[in-house]
Parts: structure tokens; C-alpha cells; sequence
């Protein structure tokens, strides 16, 4: 047999593995024979995939299932509780570290103290210190996943704009983290990561047409369609935070005027706030707790302040415009900081969409503020390892 034969003949029996392993995980406890019917292998090819794949310790069986024509049936299962996986999200000032089993559950997070441009180095020692803490005390860590600020250049291993924050631009993530612990890393553009982790885990079930909008200290989309994420060539397809809503407006880091970020991220809100002094002085406060004042005031009735997150809803609409005319998703997900303005914001981002999107389009999708009780993007980072451990199980059981 050649090397040609072999490697072709790897990737069958590795794509087949990663087909029982996906079934399992989405479907729960299946036999043998419903497996074999569901992905259209033959029963000798499960009975011997599966084996190996308890051996492997990557599935176990449960016991006597109903069978057909009453036949004793076995079941199998991925024990999402037996595997976990830490998720890093990165933003501009913010860094959260999560610990997760496969299913999304979260066991414990933490967020580091802000970041300034100054502090970059001392936080990613302190990143790299932590992870391997949470590993060396849970002997079920198997990967690392690692969400960063687009637009992130896959091959290069860095982003190429962070507005706001310049010193993030100088940073490899991939020569920082990849070799940094025992187990495996991935890393993923922000919003990607978000995406998936809607596709994984939302309660309101799978979408294979699914655009997560992240509206944080930056702008970001991922965008799943067909169950694929969008990449596009270098891994930066999807700024939308660096589509222009206004040819003469603002400037932005990336080199463009009237960048949608510039308008409705956290970022642009606490500029704005102490500009007008809306709410009292937050020249103290994190991105995130300014925003946070600016919703409680708006919640409370305060009409500056209700006038101001209408007003930052309408720009993030003209967002969802562009999503639904660039991509046709079925379901769009806004989350992330701005996110917390809750229903007053979806109220006005629903109100653009309805004046300036095709009714068609528009009528046919849905967009809603994420469920997920933690946030996206570090629940994102958990999913992108997650994907990883299902996709190419061989990484973390060997050639099983």
C-alpha cells in the first residue's frame, strides 16, 4: 500500500470516528445499529469504530436499549461531563477565563483586572500562569480555546486592527499560546467563536443559518451558514465593525471613515458619555461599567439616557441591515456588552430592520438578544476547542 493509499484511508477512518463522536454528542445515547443507519456506515464498521473508540476512552456503553424486532441493543454515549475545556476571551480591556464541560456548562470563570496598553505583557504571563493552574488541578482539561478581536489573520497568528487599544496589533497569538500548555490550543476570531457557540449550545436548538452579532468593546460577526463558519481567505472574513455606515464620518484606526464600531460599540458609547456627561462622570469607569450606568439610568426613565441607547440601537440596526442583505441569515444573535441594554435596544435595532431591510428578508429572520447565561465570547472560545475534540478526536486519543 503507498503513502497516497494510507493517508486517504486515515482520513476516511478519522472522518468517520469524528461522524460518530458528532452523532453521539447531538443525538445522546444511540446503538450501534442507529448509528450505523443515521451516518450510513455499515454495522461492521461501527461495531469496529466504536470499539476502538471505547478503548480510546472517548465513549462508553450504558446498558440494554430497546431494540428492533426486540432485540438486545446497547447503547453508547459521550459523557459530556467527563471532558472539559477552558475558553480565553480576549477583548481590549477585558479578559475572562472560563472552565467548561463539553455540553457548555460552566464550571468556573474568572476575569482578570483590566488591561492597559502598558499592562499587555504582564497580563498574557498571568493568562498563561492561570490556564495552566486550572489544567494541573483538573486532570479532565483536553483542549484550549482562545478567542481574539478581529480581524485575526488565521495564518499569521494575529489581529490586524484593535482600534482603541494599538498594542494588541503587536501580539502573535499563536506564538504566545501554542505551545504554552500540555493539552492542545485553538484559537479563533471573537465573534466566530460566539457564533459557535450559539450553534452548540443556544436552547432555542440548532440553526444552520446563524449570524452572531457581537456589539462589545469592538464590532464583530461570525457567521455560520449551511453549518460552516464563514472564513473567507486569511480567516478575517465578517468585520462588519469596519463597514462604513457614514462615507464622511469618523475616523477610524483601520484607515476607514464612519466605521459601524465608531457608532454603537462600548467603546464609542463611553466616548460619547464623556462628551455629554449624560450620566454623570465616568472617566474612572471600565467601557463596560459606564455602559452599564447608561442602561440602569435608561431603565430607571432618564430621557437623555433612554434617547441615547435608542440612539445606539438604530446604529447597530443599520448592522443587522448589512447582515441580512450580505448573508440571509435564519437567525441573528446580538450579544456582548451593549447586549445589556436588553429590550430597548432590540426594540430599536428591530425598528431599522423593518424600515430599510427587504420585507422578504427581513420577515423570514429572526433576531433576538443571546440566551446564553455566559457571555458568547469566552463560552465561544470553550466551543471553538470543542469543535476541534469532535472534528479530529486523533488529536486528543491518537490514532484510535
Amino acid at each position: 500500500m503507498n503513502a497516497t493509499t494510507q493517508a486517504s484511508q486515515a482520513s476516511v477512518s478519522e472522518a468517520n470516528r469524528a461522524r460518530i463522536l458528532q452523532h453521539l454528542y447531538h443525538n445522546g445515547i444511540s446503538s450501534r445499529a442507529q448509528i450505523a443507519k443515521a451516518l450510513g456506515l455499515t454495522p461492521a464498521a461501527i461495531t469496529k469504530i466504536t470499539a476502538r473508540l471505547i478503548d480510546a476512552g472517548a465513549i462508553c456503553e450504558t446498558g440494554d436499549l430497546d431494540g428492533i424486532k426486540n432485540r438486545r441493543s446497547i447503547g453508547l454515549k459521550l459523557d459530556t461531563s467527563l471532558f472539559h475545556v477552558i475558553g480565553v476571551k480576549f477583548a481590549r480591556s477585558l479578559i475572562e477565563i472560563g472552565l467548561f464541560d463539553l455540553a457548555g456548562r460552566r464550571v468556573c470563570l474568572e476575569d482578570l483586572p483590566p488591561v492597559s496598553e502598558d499592562s499587555i505583557p504582564a497580563t498574557l504571563d498571568e493568562i498563561r500562569d492561570r490556564v495552566n493552574r486550572l489544567i494541573a488541578a483538573d486532570d479532565a482539561v483536553v483542549a484550549v480555546g482562545v478567542a481574539v478581536p478581529g480581524p485575526y489573520l488565521r495564518d499569521e497568528g494575529r489581529t490586524a486592527v484593535v482600534s482603541s487599544m494599538a498594542g494588541w496589533r503587536t501580539v502573535n497569538f499563536t506564538d504566545e499560546f501554542a505551545g504554552a500548555f500540555p493539552v492542545p490550543v485553538f484559537i479563533e476570531q471573537d465573534a466566530r467563536a460566539g457564533a459557535l457557540a450559539h450553534y452548540l449550545f443556544d436552547p432555542a436548538g440548532t440553526c444552520e443559518h446563524l449570524a452572531y452579532y457581537l456589539i462589545g468593546e469592538g464590532v464583530g460577526l461570525g457567521v455560520i451558514d449551511d453549518g460552516r463558519l464563514v472564513n473567507g481567505a486569511q480567516g478575517a472574513a465578517t468585520e462588519i465593525g469596519h463597514v462604513s455606515i457614514d462615507v464622511e464620518g469618523v475616523p477610524c484606526d483601520c484607515g476607514n471613515v464612519g466605521c459601524l464600531e465608531r457608532y454603537c460599540s462600548a467603546v464609542a458609547i463611553h466616548d460619547e458619555l464623556r462628551r455629554t456627561g449624560v450620566v454623570g462622570d465616568v472617566d474612572g469607569l471600565t467601557h463596560a461599567q459606564a455602559c452599564q450606568r447608561l442602561f440602569d439610568a435608561a431603565a430607571d426613565g432618564d430621557e437623555a439616557a433612554c434617547a441615547l441607547v435608542h440612539r445606539v440601537g438604530r446604529y447597530a440596526g443599520y448592522g443587522c441591515v448589512t447582515i441580512l442583505n450580505a448573508f440571509n441569515p435564519r437567525r441573528i444573535v446580538i450579544g456582548d456588552i451593549v447586549a445589556r441594554a436588553g429590550a430597548p435596544l432590540l426594540d430599536a435595532i428591530r425598528e431599522v430592520v423593518a424600515e430599510r431591510a427587504i420585507d422578504d428578508i427581513a420577515r423570514a429572520t429572526d433576531i433576538t438578544l443571546s440566551p446564553l447565561p455566559t457571555d458568547a465570547a469566552v463560552t465561544g472560545a470553550a466551543a471553538v476547542a470543542i469543535t476541534q475534540f469532535l472534528e479530529h478526536p486523533s488529536v486528543f486519543f491518537g490514532d484510535v
